[in-house]
């Protein structure tokens, strides 16, 4: 290994002269300061512009030259595999997504979580799993942070320390900076599923037996109103999608999202997205703004990504005024409690309607609420299938039309059980019987 050399000092006697660290014992002393100085040295020669036009590839090469180059000049010995690392971070950092571009680019990753830059978690088939991957600091998530959001047009930053936005391929991202995140900026990734799953898809991996996917089918084709309640990540727009794939063609969809990211195979789709507000805090356009301009679009279904505010009366409304068969997605923990949150989320509109009013606003709007799950195991199931019947007194009734109960929990912690079907009639029995799918829903429900 050659020695690092003299330092520009007085001339001293051989027998004074300091004794000088080889260059890999230099490399392990101040490893930050070698990076960060090749680092630096690289990006200065490297223009932005013409980077950006590269592929991904291409610009790794070009940067491992040029840090083989620096590290010579410098006198920095670096192996042929760190050097190829660097480089990598570099392109990362560039023109893609820094540390979290592998994350990003594996199929069986389905959310991402920055906690911190050596905290970095994923979501793999419903576990979530520590990485090994790490940023270099709070600077670097906020450098990636300010990317992520630039690209699509927003903005993040002490004044406005909070956003959602979209990535290209359609990723959801959720970013919280300081002081709002006391000890890092945090980022929120849910992917983009590249695989569109229909209900037969969704048989095969679990999250519903054959004779619920053919109920969620038929419910799709004879227009019902859809409400699909659920947690955080349990699979709601998963099955939206897979439900929306029933629809006839010739329909017009109308879809209504905060961040779009449903994936309807129809043509004739008009795809709607909320806008937040500008600098000055002007400009916002809300769900509920979208849903009343689609009103005005003659739609035959208005789907709204998730309702979550006061655009749950016009919804209803929508559902109440000739446009069958719209779906929803919603937060809740069980079919009765989606339509708790519905009248709560309708008294915050400042509406003024009493509560009798609006439980029969939703009686009359509502047909089928879907409950799925994911459940201990990382498996997301369909648990409970529920008909809206009617209201009696001040009380909606429900009839459960299936439900799954568990039976028990093998050594690899999966879980099984079954699903306890309802053969009574159901409330929206004449929809059925005017699209000709009455016993076609008889027969699926003695499947179930």
């Amino acid at each position: 290994m050659k020695p690092f050399g003299r330092r520009n000092t007085p001339d001293l006697p051989p027998e004074t002269a300091p004794e000088l660290p080889p260059l890999r014992q230099l490399a392990l002393v101040e490893p930050d300061h070698t990076a960060s100085t090749l680092r630096t040295r690289a990006l200065q020669q490297i223009d932005p512009a013409l980077a950006a036009e590269l592929p991904l590839a291409a610009l790794q090469r070009q940067l491992e030259q040029v840090i083989h180059d620096i590290a010579n000049e410098e006198r920095y010995e670096l192996s042929g595999r760190e050097q190829s690392r660097l480089a990598e971070e570099l392109a990362q950092d560039m023109i893609g997504y820094g540390p979290i571009e592998p994350l990003l680019r594996d199929d069986d990753v389905d959310d991402i979580m920055v906690n911190g830059p050596d905290l970095v978690y994923v979501e793999r088939r419903g576990k979530l799993e520590l990485t090994d991957v790490q940023f270099r600091d709070n600077d670097h998530i906020a450098a990636l942070a300010q990317k992520l959001v630039a690209r699509v047009g927003r903005r993040i930053d002490e004044s406005s320390p909070m956003v959602d936005a979209r990535l290209h391929d359609g990723s959801r991202v959720n970013i919280i900076f300081p002081p709002l995140a006391i000890d890092s900026p945090c980022i929120s990734i849910r992917k983009f599923s590249r695989r569109r799953l229909g209900l037969p898809e969704m048989v095969e991996n679990g999250t519903m037996s054959t004779g619920i996917a053919r109920l969620l089918g038929i419910a799709a084709r004879s227009r019902l109103n859809v409400l699909i309640s659920g947690g955080t990540g349990s699979g709601k727009t998963m099955l939206l999608n897979a439900m929306s794939q029933m629809i006839e063609h010739g329909e017009r969809i109308v879809t209504i999202e905060d961040a779009a990211e449903l994936q309807l195979q129809q043509r004739h789709v008009i795809r709607l997205e909320t806008r937040p507000p500008n600098l000055e805090g002007q400009g916002e356009i809300t769900q509920r703004d979208l849903v009343r301009n689609s009103l005005r679009m003659r739609p035959d279904r208005i789907i709204i990504g998730e309702v979550r505010g006061g655009e749950a009366f016009d919804m209803l409304q929508a559902m109440n005024t000739g446009h069958d068969g719209s779906m929803s997605t919603i937060h809740a923990n069980t079919t009765r409690d989606a339509l708790t949150r519905i009248e709560n989320m309708v008294q915050m509109g400042n509406m003024g309607l009493p509560s009798r009013a609006i439980r029969q606003q939703i009686v009359a709007a509502l047909d089928l609420i879907v409950q799925i799950e994911r459940m201990h195991d990382g498996q997301r199931r369909i648990t409970q299938i529920s008909d809206v019947c009617s209201l009696e007194g001040d009380v909606i009734t429900m009839n459960d039309i299936a439900v799954f109960e568990f039976e028990r929990e093998d050594a690899q912690g999966r879980i099984a059980g079954r699903y306890r079907a309802s053969m009574s009639r159901p409330g929206f029995l004449t929809r059925l019987e005017g699209f000709g799918l009455a016993r076609a829903w008889a027969a699926a429900s003695s499947e179930i």
